[in-house]
This record gives C-alpha cells, sequence and structure tokens, in this order.
C-alpha cells in the first residue's frame, strides 16, 4: 500500500512540474530533443539530385539500377532516467538533498516526454542495478516512476555508473534519450561514457551541493563518507587543510567538465541551493542552436 504521505508527495511534485512543462519546458524539450532520430522506411529508385551517401550498394548490385534508401523521421522516443539514488544523495545543506532536486528535474524531463508523444523509463542505481521499469507513456506512468524515485530503498552502498550504464546499453536496442543523474562520485566509467554516448543520446545532469565545495572552519570534526562508511576526523579549523580540500574538489569538478567536452556529451549542473530552471532553459537553448 502506498502511504498518504506519499501520495501527497507525489501529487505535490506533480502540480509544480507540470506547471513548469506546460508554460517553460514542454516546447523546448520539443525543440531539443523530438525528430531527431531517424528510421529506415523502405528504398525506391534513384532520382537525379538525391544525396548519393543514401544509395543501397546491395540493392542495387542485386537488381542493375540504382536505389536509394528512404528515412522517416521517427515520431516517438523513448527517454530513459537513469538515477543514481546511493546514499551520498541524501546530502543537502540548504533545505534540499541532492535527491529531492534529481527527483523534481526528473519529473519535469517525464512529463515533457509524454506531452511530446515520448515513453518513459526509469533505470535506478547504486554500485548494483536496484529497480528498474520499463518505458511506457501516459501520466500514470510518470506518477509510477516518481513514486519509485521516491520510496525506493537502495541495497547498494556505493556508485557504479559503468554498470548502470552498461546495462542501458544491453537493455535497449534502439536509439533513445538517456538522462544520467548523479553527483558522479564515482570513477572507472569514462569508456562506458563513450559506448553510451555512441549507441544513445547521452545527457549528464551533474548534482551538487556547495557545502560539497568548501569546507566550513568549525574545528576538529568527524567526516563520514555516506557510501563506504569511512569516517575521519579533519581539523578544519587549518587554513591549509580547507583550501587543499577546496582545491581537490575543483579538480574532480574540472575532470567532469573535460571529460564531457572530450567525449561530447551534453552537461547540466545544478545546485541544491539554486534553481534548476535557468541551467534546464540554457541546456535546452544549446541544443536549438546546434541543430
Amino acid at each position: 500500500m502506498i502511504s498518504k504521505e506519499i501520495l501527497q508527495k507525489v501529487r505535490k511534485i506533480e502540480i509544480r512540474t507540470k506547471g513548469m512543462v506546460n508554460s517553460i519546458f514542454g516546447g523546448e524539450y520539443q525543440s531539443a530533443f523530438k525528430g531527431r532520430g531517424m528510421e529506415f522506411s523502405e528504398v525506391r529508385e534513384y532520382i537525379y539530385g538525391d544525396d548519393i551517401r543514401q544509395i543501397d550498394w546491395n540493392v542495387t548490385a542485386r537488381t542493375g539500377d540504382l536505389f536509394i534508401k528512404k528515412f522517416e523521421e521517427e515520431r516517438e522516443q523513448t527517454l530513459m532516467l537513469c538515477v543514481d539514488i546511493s546514499p551520498s544523495g541524501v546530502f543537502g545543506s540548504r533545505g534540499q538533498s541532492k535527491m529531492e532536486l534529481a527527483i523534481e528535474i526528473c519529473a519535469v524531463l517525464a512529463f515533457s516526454a509524454i506531452k511530446n508523444g515520448d515513453k518513459v523509463g526509469l533505470v535506478l542505481f547504486t554500485d548494483e542495478i536496484e529497480k528498474v521499469i520499463p518505458p511506457k507513456k501516459g501520466r500514470l506512468h510518470v506518477l509510477r516512476l516518481i513514486r519509485e524515485l521516491l520510496t525506493t530503498e537502495p541495497e547498494g552502498n556505493g556508485t557504479d555508473i559503468s554498470e548502470a550504464l552498461s546495462y542501458i546499453n544491453r537493455l535497449l536496442n534502439r536509439r533513445a534519450i538517456i538522462i544520467l543523474a548523479s553527483d558522479f562520485q564515482d570513477n572507472q566509467y569514462d569508456r562506458q561514457l563513450k559506448i553510451t554516448n555512441r549507441k544513445h543520446d547521452l545527457v549528464n545532469i551533474f548534482i551538487n551541493d556547495k557545502l560539497e565545495d568548501d569546507l566550513p572552519n568549525l574545528g576538529l570534526i568527524p567526516l563520514k563518507d555516506a557510501e563506504t562508511g569511512e569516517e575521519i576526523l579533519v581539523d578544519t579549523s587549518s587554513e591549509k587543510v580547507r583550501n587543499e580540500y577546496r582545491r581537490k574538489r575543483r579538480q574532480q569538478k574540472e575532470e567532469l567538465r573535460n571529460q564531457s567536452l572530450r567525449r561530447k556529451i551534453d552537461m547540466i549542473e545544478v545546485e541544491t541551493n539554486a534553481s534548476y530552471i535557468r541551467p534546464l532553459i540554457a541546456f535546452f537553448r544549446r541544443r536549438m542552436h546546434r541543430y
């Protein structure tokens, strides 16, 4: 049974995010994603002026006449939300956790997708695959995805992005839009990023909390890694310690940005203490200008 509290949370998210889809994001999503895929329809005889790159050489060799492949714009696409639900996602210093932010952004994208007639699916992961909801259409299906995002208790403690992407590559035969939402507290996943981006339209959503970028001066405090459970004492009164922490964190974020640029993967950076509307709109606009 689904508790009344969870139903109220789902309804609250639906009202807030559907309002934004109707007023802001619906058209942006359609311009950025809709109709980018092309599927094979049939072959027909070559007509002077046709693109020679579309010649079907197998049919041409078999018949002795020039034939070209005819393609049609795909009217239906699949949006797959791949969401990191590892323990580090519960952190939030400004009234909203990283996981809560991820859920709201996923809801916006899911409602935008079904408004445009697309299917939406969900893969929840930690250092293992936690839950998979196959792609479907419709409002009730999106509400189910939001419920799963709100209620799924992870069994794993770490983050394995490589395994999540590998699973999606095995799961989906046709090209899809893959939204990877994570705080990217992982490494050794670059190869799978490359493979997934080649097979699909991959978009990384990097979810960050400002407090993770800069240690406050609180004296000697215990810091515990939410995923490994390791705990150490850190002297945050030391300027040297704070500067080194800040430097390493800045380096990690820069490496993630460079990785996305190198692989030509779109990345959206969002913060728990700021609105996600501006970075999301900026992402959609970049996509539109590119095409």
